[in-house]
């Protein structure tokens, strides 16, 4: 009897280290960083522009963590470190994870961004695609616009906003652009890799319909995947998204890169897209604008097509 009391306790004790160590690993998965801070040293360029929106820009940056109700959880908001002191008013990118995802583990490319001069936005919810979450973010940060207490008083830069998403994350920004309530705060777009219409549409609750796109817009994605090809978003279905959005478009492939990398691989180019955009950088727009445009010839990307119209 004692000899089976003590295999019973050694078997329980047994079960709660084991416990313990599964617990601590997947705390150690969940929290693990997604994208190093390292990441721009890890990405090749292919052309002038490109390399240069890809380096740090010229603020250092802050950050502040608001708690919130899940699914959101937390939002994530990174700024330059002059805004506190500075009578001007900043644009904003919202950035969407992701399936599973959440800002945390990609909070380097916060700091990229808000580098450049941009107020950076993104929450912890793991399920985007339906775009709500990312809604709930921006009447947040414009109700701290209103807040006399807030460090974003009067900061926000309401006319230059602009979103993009990973994946499940990209298929959110098509759904935030081009719903009724919202779809007038945002002045540009860059979905990456998103989740295909024609997927959406027959697996998922978060389908949308890029014909009703009315902001300029541009759609990256990879070449690479399962047997070669980007199976979240191939080809045929990026041309078909470019071909149903009206105007303002831009749509391409980062040549040998496989989904996942497409969250930062092309950060380059997502700076230099939002520094024209929000910011009216017209060097930046030199990337995407007329028949000399700089993606046209970057080696690193491939299938571009283009119908943009003069600089904003």
């Amino acid at each position: 009897m004692k000899r089976l009391i003590k295999i019973l306790k050694f078997s329980v004790i047994g079960f709660l280290v084991l416990g313990l160590v599964l617990t601590a690993l997947y705390f150690y998965a969940d929290n693990k960083k997604d994208i190093g801070a390292d990441f721009r040293s890890q990405i090749a360029t292919g052309s002038v522009l490109e390399a240069h929106y890809l380096k740090k820009g010229r603020f250092d940056v802050e950050k502040v963590v608001f708690d919130a109700e899940k699914p959101i959880e937390k939002y994530s908001i990174f700024y330059p470190n002059d805004l506190a002191k500075s009578q001007k008013t900043y644009p904003v990118i919202f950035m969407v994870n992701g399936t599973g995802g959440k800002a945390t583990k990609y909070e380097a490319l916060f700091e990229h961004y808000a580098s450049w001069g941009f107020i950076v936005v993104g929450t912890q919810d793991r399920g985007t695609g339906t775009g709500h979450t990312t809604m709930q973010a921006l009447d947040f940060l414009l109700a701290e616009n209103e807040a006399v207490e807030s460090i974003f008083f009067q900061k926000i830069d309401k006319e230059n906003i602009g979103i993009t998403g990973f994946s499940q994350g990209g298929a959110a920004v098509m759904n935030v652009i081009t719903n009724d309530a919202y779809k007038g705060y945002f002045k540009t777009a860059v979905p990456l890799s998103p989740v295909s219409e024609k997927t959406t549409r027959e697996m998922t609750d978060y389908n949308y319909d890029s014909s009703k796109v009315q902001v300029p817009i541009m759609v990256l994605a990879g070449t690479e995947g399962k047997f070669e090809v980007e199976t979240v978003i191939p080809l045929s279905e990026l041309n078909v998204i470019f071909d149903k959005i009206p105007e303002q478009k831009l749509v391409a492939r980062r040549s040998g890169m496989d989904h996942d990398k497409m969250m930062y691989s092309a950060s380059g180019y997502v700076t230099a897209w939002f520094m024209w955009q929000l910011q009216g950088d017209t060097e930046a727009g030199q990337a995407f604008v007329g028949e000399n445009a700089e993606i046209l010839i970057n080696d690193m990307y491939q299938d571009v097509r283009i119908k943009m119209g003069e600089m904003p």
